[in-house]
């Protein structure tokens, strides 16, 4: 190829660059959405939890699904509470599932804020099943370094060069940052941190947690004054925790070692698979959010096999009476353009 030709392909390749710069990308990728009034998401993992807030919408004559529709195999169900429209759909278990449905709804919808409520372990071991945590933080705790042991010092690990690094840039953090987690190795299992992009960043970037929505965490404890006390189908009255953090992971966490080292790392309150996930998705994309979690075990800290199942329905009503609190209050502060 002479040097002519190699001009003249560079002149077109700089003109092409230049014309996609200037475009403004329409034509691509999701819709970009004008809606005046947009929507509150309400997300639940799977089917109890779903199956809850599906009830609780039954018995309400100012609540309505008025359409349902299945993109990919999602279902989506579309109508109003009280005058704000709402889109219901369950995200489907762990990680992978929360992200990927997460991003699939604010493609498809003009989502304002997400409402996520579902049942969760407990890590703090002051919850009991039924009680409610509402965490201000959200941590991935299963993001990891698995390495070999160092076969001269009993103890120690074998760490590679950039995990040691990290781990200098993590203690340095924590000393501006009382919520970067106290990290300390699990065995050969040593935690560390994803690195996130977003839009108006030029490089990805350690993000050792996700931020619920101070107006939402602040809208959930007004709830929490104007509803009716909670009580287990027994009569017996539940207690509910705003603030503090909860962890996710692609685990169902059935230890109790396990659970006293994500309390010490990262002072957990409860643990669950898919409210990270969902909160980076958020995050990204510039959408208010906060998670509702009913616990329905001690995570590991039951004699013999573990029966999460017995409470999921019950922790799933608690929590539902919550959100419906918490969407009472949404409607106030968020008020309808309709």
């Amino acid at each position: 190829m002479n040097k002519t030709i190699i001009k003249i392909l560079l002149v077109l390749m700089t003109v092409t660059s230049l014309q996609l710069k200037a475009e403004n990308y329409s034509q691509y990728g999701p819709k970009e959405f004008t809606t005046a009034n947009k929507w509150t998401a309400i997300v639940a993992a799977y089917e109890p939890e779903i199956n809850a807030i599906d009830h609780a919408f039954s018995q309400l004559s100012d609540a309505k699904i008025e359409k349902t529709l299945t993109i990919k195999g999602v279902k989506y169900q579309v109508g109003h509470y009280k005058g704000e429209p709402v889109v219901i759909f369950t995200t489907g278990i762990s990680v992978p599932n929360a992200a990927m449905t997460m991003q699939m709804a604010l493609d498809y919808f003009p989502i304002e804020r997400v409402v996520m409520m579902g049942i969760a372990g407990a890590i703090n071991p002051e919850f009991n099943p039924g009680d409610i945590a509402v965490p201000e933080r959200w941590y991935f705790h299963d993001e990891s370094v698995y390495v070999n042991p160092e076969p001269k010092r009993t103890g120690e690990f074998i760490l590679p060069d950039y995990y040691e690094n990290a781990l200098a840039d993590y203690q340095t953090r924590r000393k501006q940052d009382p919520h970067s987690p106290a990290y300390e190795n699990y065995g050969f299992i040593h935690p560390e941190e994803m690195a996130v992009i977003k839009q108006g960043w030029d490089s990805p970037r350690q993000m050792p947690y996700f931020t619920a929505t101070p107006k939402l965490v602040e809208l959930t404890k007004q709830a929490i004054k104007n509803i009716k006390p909670i009580k287990m189908p027994s009569g017996h009255p539940i207690n509910i925790k705003v603030g503090g953090n909860g962890v996710t992971g692609s685990v169902f966490l059935d230890n109790a070692q396990y659970r006293q080292w994500l309390q010490r790392v990262f002072d957990a309150q409860v643990a669950e698979m898919e409210s990270a996930a969902v909160g980076q998705v958020c995050f990204v994309n510039d959408v208010d959010w906060i998670i509702i979690r009913s616990v329905s075990d001690l995570a590991g800290g039951q004699e013999g096999k573990n029966v999460e199942n017995v409470f999921d329905g019950i922790a799933s009503g608690t929590g539902t009476k919550l959100l419906l609190g918490l969407l009472d209050e949404i409607v106030l502060a968020y008020p309808s353009k309709i």
